[in-house]
């Protein structure tokens, strides 16, 4: 199982988290972008299996990027992540096609159990 993930988040130390938690249980870190818009460059050129995305970051923000993301590939799979645990912006993500949300400060196996989840 190498699925392929690209981890979106603009704080480094939280996309170094994402990376390490996904490593050591067999996932594939295939790329990592700091905003939106890179998000969006990233998925096209990487066509990762799953994405973890941020929803608060400068130039575009995560539901953006998500909805962005959807119009290149419907299918795509997309985990939010925020520090922000609002009912409105977990609805605007779900609602805009993500498959899961997972508030930070994030425990290793919700990330985990989100992921499997997700990719099934």
């Amino acid at each position: 199982m190498s699925n392929r993930v690209l981890i979106v988040d603009d704080a480094a130390f939280m996309r170094m988290m994402i990376k390490e938690i996904l490593t050591k249980n067999g996932y594939n870190v295939v790329g990592e972008a700091s905003d939106g818009v890179q998000a969006v460059e990233k998925f096209k050129e990487l066509s990762p299996d799953l994405v973890t995305m941020d929803i608060t970051m400068p130039e575009m923000d995560g539901i953006t990027a998500l909805k962005e993301i959807k119009k290149i590939s419907p299918g795509a799979k997309v985990i939010m992540c925020s520090a922000m645990g609002q009912q409105a912006m977990v609805i605007d993500a779900i609602q805009a096609g993500a498959k899961d949300f997972i508030v930070k400060p994030f425990q290793a196996d919700r990330v985990i159990e989100a992921i499997k989840k997700t990719l099934g």
